[in-house]
């Protein structure tokens, strides 16, 4: 189960938040690679410091939940039930939601009964020394939620599940069929003869009403293609499940697909794990004599004894079935995936969703070393490869190996990791090497709010209309090349957004640059000056052409400077001014 985002209102919040989250940080610290464990305090924007803010709780609660993030509230559950009572209508497919007094004196789950919301208020109201107010009739007479097997099991069929509860409720016994030893402490009416039976097996359900049915997923299927050109998806998943019903195999036994490393960029094979909702795992076959290509692939991969199955009608399938339930990591390896991100200007809030994602998801995180503490919070178990800002190629090389031995790789830009930052060094390292297991990766590059776009969001619109962005730093272009864009997008009369303008190696750059605006550009000519625009700190001054110079910028500011229409307004009482430039030209 996923970590959960721990809400709170006010700072009396605050401190039980905190000890709700070491419980998971301490949980993460010791959970398997690629689990995600990053658990976060969402604050409301204004009165608390966290490490998430939001500023309506309605939308925050209602946005997590829709993805599926479990929930802590610490607020009256009568606020929570109210912001989510829209969405509640597949009470199968909902996430654990719990209200937890902001003192710490009482846990009360209220959502999510078949995905662990008591088994989460058992653990958080352990932590924090109270009962928790669980109120479920299974679990209060049985000790657990017989409709809600751990990990690496699944309910066959949830109506049938609930009305078997009922019966056990109404007094029937019960018997186990096959290994369960979850239960093994549960309080459940058993007897041998009992009419009713909970059956763990990999075996399709046949529609008996005296059976709760739990399929482990301990069926894991290879698949290779002979052809010449590549399978289809649906076909893959077709032939899967063609192979797993010759077998009267049950589809929620499948734990993995299996497939050959030659394979690994094939985008059909991704589809059809997402289709079957599974595990993509990649293996070299072995030399197994008298074997398929998909057995040998399971006598490789798999490390635990098994029976392999073969379906004559489909040859390029083989079927490993094992006796336990199988962990999906433990078969050849994932294919690498490398996830080039931007930050944006700094603030939390201002970050795509993508981008915490794909940070949440990490097993690596790679970034100039400033850049990576503020992509934090990250996980205890997350390995981070922080280096000076200069090593743009080497660490992109890097990222390259990490993520071609089957790892989760994010790479760290400020901003926006296209706009004079690390995707182009990322892209620029794949086309040199011909290294075939870098090419393998999945490349994904997110995008990020750039520091020319927060800095004009706070200005107004300065960048309304067509404008261009320009480094001043010559360390890889030469200044000749600079000063000819330059002097070319002042004479086009584009607002010009200015990065990297001043250095202590190059502090002359900035002077020589607005010579040559001037040369085009009337003195009264509106600039726009962000430092740290997102972060602690952050200012925003606009001044005209003719009032600056080098001394107002340093390595940290954005320079905007406007083009012949950008205007400056007043509005209001408080005196606050604009800066826009208008969408028609003259």
């Amino acid at each position: 189960m996923n970590a959960p985002a721990i809400v709170i209102l006010g700072t009396g919040a605050l401190a039980t938040a905190r000890r709700i989250q070491a419980l998971y940080v301490e949980r993460g610290a010791h959970a398997a690679a690629g689990v995600a464990t990053a658990c976060q305090v969402h604050a409301l924007q204004g009165r608390v410091e966290a490490d998430v803010s939001y500023s309506e709780l309605g939308a925050q609660l209602r946005e997590l939940y829709a993805r599926g993030t479990p929930i802590v509230a610490l607020c009256a559950a009568g606020i929570v039930i109210r912001c989510l009572a829209p969405l509640l209508s597949n009470k199968g497919a909902e996430p654990p939601v719990l209200a937890v007094a902001e003192d710490g004196s009482a846990v009360v789950p209220l959502l999510g009964g078949l995905a662990g919301v008591n088994v989460m208020a058992r653990d958080i109201a352990a932590a924090l020394a109270v009962q928790p107010a669980i109120t479920t009739s299974g679990e209060l007479r049985f000790g657990t939620c017989v409709l809600n097997p751990p990990d690496g099991y699944a309910l066959a069929d949830l109506g049938q599940g609930k009305r078997f509860v009922s019966d056990l409720l109404a007094g029937e016994s019960t018997r186990i069929e096959g290994d369960a030893p979850w239960l093994d402490d549960a309080q459940l009416p058993r007897s041998e003869s009992a009419r009713l039976a909970i059956r763990v097996t990999p075996r399709a359900w046949d529609g008996r009403e005296d059976e709760l049915v739990i399929h482990p997923r301990s069926v894991v299927a290879a698949v290779v293609s002979d052809d010449a050109d590549a399978d289809s998806a649906d076909a893959i998943v077709a032939r899967v499940r063609a192979a797993l019903k010759a077998h009267g195999l049950a589809m929620l036994s499948l734990a993995a697909l299996l497939a050959p490393s030659a394979s690994m960029a094939d985008p059909a094979l991704a589809q059809a794990a997402r289709l079957l909702e599974v595990p993509l795992r990649f293996s070299d076959a072995g030399a197994e004599p008298g074997e398929t290509n998909a057995a040998r692939l399971l006598h490789t991969a798999l490390r635990v004894p098994h029976e392999t199955l073969h379906d004559d009608a489909h040859p390029n399938v083989a079927l490993a079935l094992c006796s336990l339930a199988i962990d999906a990591a433990t078969l050849g390896r994932a294919r690498g995936r490398l996830t080039v991100i931007g930050l944006g200007p700094g603030c939390a809030e201002l970050m795509v969703p993508a981008a915490r994602t794909a940070l949440n998801e990490a097993t690596d995180v790679l970034g100039y070393d400033t850049y990576v503490k503020m992509a934090g919070p990250l996980r205890a178990d997350q390995r981070v490869h922080g280096t000076d800002n200069r090593k743009e190629m080497q660490r992109a090389r890097h990222a390259f190996e990490l993520a071609s031995e089957g790892r989760s790789v994010v790479m760290v830009s400020s901003g926006d990791p296209g706009v004079f930052a690390m995707a182009a060094a990322v892209l620029e390292a794949l086309e040199a090497s011909s290294n075939d297991a870098w090419a393998a990766v999945e490349l994904s590059i997110v995008p990020g709010v750039s520091a020319a776009l927060a800095t004009a969001a706070q200005a107004g619109a300065p960048l309304g209309h067509d404008f261009c962005m320009l480094s001043l730093s010559d360390n890889l272009k030469p200044w000749t090349i600079i000063e000819t864009r330059l002097r070319h997008a002042a004479q086009a009369d584009l607002v010009i957004a200015f990065y990297n303008p001043v250095s202590r190696a190059r502090p002359w750059q900035l002077d020589k640059a607005l010579d040559i605006v001037r040369e085009y550009r009337a003195p009264s000519t509106q600039v726009v000056l962000g430092r740290d625009i997102g972060r602690p700190g952050g200012t925003l001054r606009t001044l005209t052409l003719g009032e600056l110079c080098s001394a107002d910028v340093d390595m940290r500011t954005m320079v905007i400077v406007g083009s012949s229409l950008t205007r400056k307004f007043a509005c209001g009482d408080n005196g606050a001014q604009w800066v826009y430039t208008p969408r028609w030209y003259e």
